[in-house]
């Protein structure tokens, strides 16, 4: 499994972690079932990401909110910042992760799950941030 594949299933996982409220060992259990073509390592990546993004979820919420320009962060749809928060998990939190490889992921997993204007706004989000983060150093 490529590690796009794996985000995908790591964006279910949280997506429906996050809407539904269900048991994240469920999701992940049964999303991991489903997909045959999980091998160890893609096991690990996507239980990285879903464990990263949920053990930093309020910094992450934070930094999405405050480079959401005029958008509330409460009407900012599931998907998309479900999508923000693995890429800003991997941009802060995975050393070897070049920002733009996880802005371009973001990206096309907007355009796979969410749709055109969203993978727009999810770009200038994350746009933002990377300018701002450029600029504070």
């Amino acid at each position: 499994m490529k590690r796009h594949e794996a985000r995908e299933v790591a964006l279910k996982a949280l997506f429906a972690y996050d809407l539904g409220k269900n048991d994240l060992d469920f999701v992940l259990k049964h999303l991991l079932e489903e997909n045959n073509k999980v091998d160890e390592n893609s096991k690990s990546f996507i239980e990285y990401l879903v464990q990263g993004v949920l053990e930093h979820k309020e910094k992450i919420d934070a930094l999405i909110a405050q480079h959401s320009m005029e958008w509330k962060f409460e009407r900012i749809a599931a998907v998309d910042r479900n999508i923000m928060r693995i890429a800003l998990y991997e941009i802060n939190y995975t050393p070897d992760m070049p920002a733009a490889v996880a802005i371009n992921e973001a990206v096309e997993l907007a355009k796979n799950y969410s749709s055109q204007e969203s993978a727009r706004f999810i770009n200038g989000i994350l746009g933002n941030f990377i300018k701002k983060s450029e600029e504070d150093k």
